[in-house]
């Protein structure tokens, strides 16, 4: 008889606190000799998607109660963070045993897209003289660490900077695997800053752009990003005109607010599967936003359209794709702009619809990414970081085009 998923990991607890260890064992390598993924066999209708990835990609649910203050997994008590399911096996509770021995086995999540457990990932070796180095950097919002790559063409003359906001439950570390973004600023010659949220900031390690206190222009996470930023401009060789924030899920939300708040900074803005700024005040209208989009704030301050790239999964079941269309409006700023629409299929099987917007001058302004048959996941990126569809349009490549065409006024 052939365990379904649920099926297989009661059987794999069961056995661990019977302290049948090498009976688990046995049934967790055969497991992992056969990778289906049922996104493959059961085609890419949204019902099928959904279904999946609902079990795969958890992430940024809001707590049972409003005054827990705690974000979880599906059907997870947060009042029990040890009961969490296990990355990629729906709702099943895992004891602390089983962790610590699955954590020892190296087993990863299943399933297309998710090969490794969230924020347990190392970037590929270096190439010789580059360097992906930890900093921190304190104002009186706190402190946050980050990593930054410096590639090995690095020598001190004016280099792009690019800032990645990680998504719920991942790391710097996580981020830059799933991205390969250390692997194309080392081949295009580009700075990349990827700020690292605690988990005492938040559990799962959410960007909490949900908080009214954390969407504003020198307070909170905002101006914690905005001084990493700032920082490594102080401390390397970086192009003023040429410093970009991109994020996924709570991540895009957060480099959204990044956008809204400091247009001044960033040149340009990459939001992937996440939401307009102001789209929710407190964790109930976050629900709501989430699930049915929300209502975002207008610009912060004055000023013409943001230069901005969104990439959003059209069968996304953690973030509905209708705050897609909400940071597009946001990032627009109600100015006119000329609109072409195109479709294509990535190698992957991935099909599209790109829709460009630009001004008077035929400049890109605006353009949005809408992946048919995708749900919560980094369009295009590699199975060596979680949250990722290796199947799509290569989200980092096309967003890095995108910003080349956007150069801030001095």
């Amino acid at each position: 008889m052939i365990l379904n998923l649920n099926a297989r990991m009661a059987e794999v607890i069961r056995l661990t606190r019977t302290g049948q260890l090498a009976e688990a064992t046995a049934l967790l390598q055969r497991w992992r000799q056969k990778p289906t993924s049922p996104e493959v066999s059961e085609g890419r209708d949204c019902e099928s998607v959904s279904t999946f990835r609902g079990r795969q990609l958890i992430e940024m649910v809001p707590p049972h109660s409003s005054g827990s203050g705690h974000w979880t997994a599906p059907d997870v008590d947060a009042q029990h963070p040890a009961a969490a399911p296990i990355a990629g096996f729906g709702q099943l509770h895992m004891p602390e045993a089983l962790r610590g021995f699955l954590e020892r086995l190296g087993v990863r999540g299943s399933g297309l897209g998710l090969r490794r457990t969230a924020g347990d990932c190392t970037p590929d070796a270096l190439t010789d003289g580059a360097r992906f180095e930890e900093y921190t950097y304190a104002n009186a919002a706190g402190s946050r660490m980050y990593k930054l790559f410096v590639p090995s063409c690095y020598c001190g003359n004016p280099v792009p900077l690019i800032v990645m906001l990680h998504g719920c439950k991942q790391s710097p570390d996580d981020f830059a695997a799933g991205t390969r973004m250390n692997e194309l600023a080392e081949e295009q010659g580009f700075l990349v800053a990827y700020p690292g949220q605690p988990s005492s900031a938040n559990s799962l390690k959410c960007w909490n752009w949900f908080n009214a206190g954390d969407q504003l222009r020198d307070k909170g996470e905002p101006s914690l990003i905005a001084g990493i930023t700032r920082q490594v401009m102080h401390e390397f060789a970086v192009d003023p005109t040429r410093v970009y924030v991109a994020g996924l899920s709570a991540g895009g939300a957060a480099a959204a607010i990044m956008g809204s708040a400091y247009s001044d900074l960033y040149a340009a803005i990459c939001v992937h599967s996440g939401l307009a700024c102001g789209a929710a005040k407190d964790l109930t209208s976050a629900f709501s936003a989430m699930r049915q989009s929300g209502s975002p704030l207008l610009a912060q301050e004055a000023r013409r359209p943001l230069p901005t790239i969104v990439f959003h999964g059209d069968c996304d079941n953690t973030v509905s794709p209708l705050n897609g269309d909400q940071v597009i409006a946001q990032s627009k700023a109600g100015m006119p702009l000329h609109v072409t629409i195109s479709q294509g299929q990535s190698a992957g099987g991935i099909s599209y619809t790109r829709t460009l917007q630009t001004d008077e001058n035929g400049r890109p302004i605006l353009e949005q990414w809408v992946l048919h048959g995708a749900g919560h996941a980094w369009s295009g990126g590699s199975p060596a970081g979680s949250y990722t569809d290796p199947r799509g349009p290569d989200a980092s490549r096309e967003m890095l085009r995108f910003f080349a065409n956007s150069q801030a006024s001095m």
